[in-house]
């Protein structure tokens, strides 16, 4: 794929320390110098918490033009704090906890003094979009940026140091992003040319007994993509081949991204994975595929412009691209825990890939690390599995890992989240790194993803296998949409209800297998979660309670 290395290694080395800057430590910037011209130091400032980040990896080229213009999304605090979850509408979260119109108007006035021009507000979404050129963007936070290049030639923005605001705006700035607009993910998908066995998405979804009779008619599946698109012939081809209805698909743009189809073995794999397997196995639902650059910017202003839709109000959003964590500023892992909390609030799920290259999620550092979003604790981690089917139905179900350099089942223990309250008995074990720490454990849950065992693809015209727990998310949004329409009501938030012994006991516990430092077993593990999915038990165990 072309400029898949550099950008892999350009999330390889962008934050230090995300654990200690979540935890509220005060930073100061390693930048403070205004030899480009893009910056001067500014009187009663305060910096932005999380917002320290390290100059990338590649080959600075020199100094930004401080007259090029950039857009960048300035989030802001909830006006009334974060609610429990529950049932909120869209709507009453808007209105309830979305930003205060005063703290808009001090973000106005900020801009004004800085020669900013104010561009769109939601109030829901907490997000106000701030343009200008380089040089004054750089002296309104107080950063320096630099040009970068990447082995491949590609040419980007970079910073690093914290970012930082006037002091009548600590507290209310949440987080900005857009100054630096380095790669932040990298999609979980593996295609695979000579895979031993290959399953169409229906199969896998009856050997894991989804619900029959119900299609996901009524539900939206929000997917969230960073690069690639698809081709509408395709889809038609496609699902004509597999006997179903089409699904209907559209294409919503966020921060100027768009379906822009490409190669086979670029994004549109993973754009195509996403939208066939969801589409797939809720032929009846809409697919809603919101395509923004991949950036931090455009990563989160794609997930919260999903979870806060009026008009297509997507009842899942599944995410299949992600990094470890060490490659985040804590405040973009602030932020978008802070939108899944906001989903959760509005009954809506989210599932996010747990990665593909096993305990150190493709770091080199020597240390196993969980992929982010998967390890935010309002995300619904899916882990990866090797699926053997015979006669419609499991015949064995391991651990997925092929191997060093050819893919196996992220998952892990969080360097940066506490254990949330779910997990608190499920034994979560101490991190397979120096000094133990007990936090979040990744995944939750897992599916077939190994693409030796993998999905019958079409993309670009082409026919192929891909795996990858790129696979597993689409496939749990895809079985959401058929329980939400089958309980005629969302699941939302469905962590507590799986950690349940209830909810346990619909799923398939997977006891064999390891994904490098961790090793599968009994109950939840750090390869994959608590189990694979029984969808007509999970069904029956959800219609017998009355809130997951």
């Amino acid at each position: 794929m072309s400029g898949f290395g550099a950008e892999e290694d350009a999330v390889d080395r962008s934050v230090h320390s995300p654990r200690a800057a979540l935890s509220g430590a005060s930073w100061t910037t390693s930048a403070r110098h205004a030899d480009n011209g893009c910056m001067a130091d500014q009187p009663s400032r305060v910096p932005i918490p999380g917002s320290e980040r390290l100059g990338p990896a590649h080959e600075p080229v020199g100094a930004c033009d401080p007259t090029d213009v950039a857009t960048v999304t300035v989030y802001l605090r909830g006006s009334d704090g974060e609610p429990a979850t529950g049932r909120l509408s869209r709507e009453e979260y808007a209105s309830t906890h979305g930003a205060a119109p005063g703290d808009v108007d001090a973000v106005r006035s900020f801009a004004a003094a800085h020669g900013l021009s104010v561009g769109a507000v939601d109030l829901a979404r907490r997000s106000v979009e701030l343009t200008g050129s380089l040089g004054s963007l750089s002296t309104a936070f107080g950063t320096t940026l630099t040009v970068y290049r990447a082995p491949d030639g590609v040419e980007y923005r970079g910073r690093e140091g914290s970012l930082s605001v006037p002091s009548e705006l600590g507290g209310v700035v949440t987080g900005v992003f857009g100054l630096d607009a380095r790669p932040q993910a990298r999609p979980h998908f593996r295609p695979r040319a000579n895979a031993r066995s290959q399953y169409a998405p229906p199969q896998v979804a009856a050997a894991y007994t989804f619900p029959t009779g119900l299609t996901g008619t009524g539900e939206c599946i929000a997917l969230i993509e960073l690069g690639g698109g698809f081709r509408s012939a395709d889809l038609t081809a496609y699902f004509s081949q597999l006997g179903l209805s089409e699904p209907t698909v559209v294409a919503v743009p966020v921060d100027g991204g768009s379906n822009s189809p490409g190669t086979p073995d670029g994004p549109d794999g993973e754009v195509m994975l996403d939208i066939e397997v969801a589409g797939s196995v809720a032929h009846g639902a809409t697919i809603a595929v919101y395509f923004a650059p991949n950036t931090d910017q455009g990563f989160i202003d794609a997930v919260t412009s999903a979870v806060h839709d009026t008009n297509h109000r997507p009842s899942v959003v599944s995410i299949s691209w992600g990094s470890a964590e060490s490659t985040w500023t804590a405040q973009a892992m602030n932020q978008m825990e802070q939108a899944f909390t906001a989903a959760a609030a509005m009954g809506v799920t989210v599932t996010a890939a747990a990665g593909d290259n096993g305990s150190t999620d493709g770091a080199t550092d020597g240390l196993q690390h969980a992929d982010f979003p998967a390890s935010a604790p309002h995300a619904l981690g899916c882990g990866g599995t090797r699926l053997e089917i015979a006669g419609g139905v499991i015949s064995s179900e391991t651990v997925w890992n092929d191997g060093p350099g050819q893919g196996a089942g992220g998952g892990g223990i969080s360097d940066v989240f506490p254990v949330p309250d779910y997990q608190h008995a499920a034994s979560i074990p101490p991190s397979a790194n120096p000094g133990g720490r007990v936090g979040r454990g990744v995944p939750d849950v897992c599916g077939d993803a190994d693409p030796d065992t993998g999905y019958t693809v079409r993309v670009d015209g082409q026919t192929i296998p891909i795996g990858g727990t790129s696979a597993v998310a689409p496939l749990w949004a895809g079985l959401i949409a058929l329980l939400n329409q089958g309980l005629g009501r969302p699941v939302g938030y469905l962590q507590p209800f799986l950690y349940s012994s209830t909810g346990a006991a619909a799923l398939h516990d997977v006891v064999t297998g390891s994904n490098g430092a961790y090793t599968a077993g009994r109950g939840w593990d750090a390869c994959t979660g608590l189990g694979s999915p029984n969808g007509a038990a999970l069904l029956k165990a959800l219609s017998s309670t009355s809130s997951p």
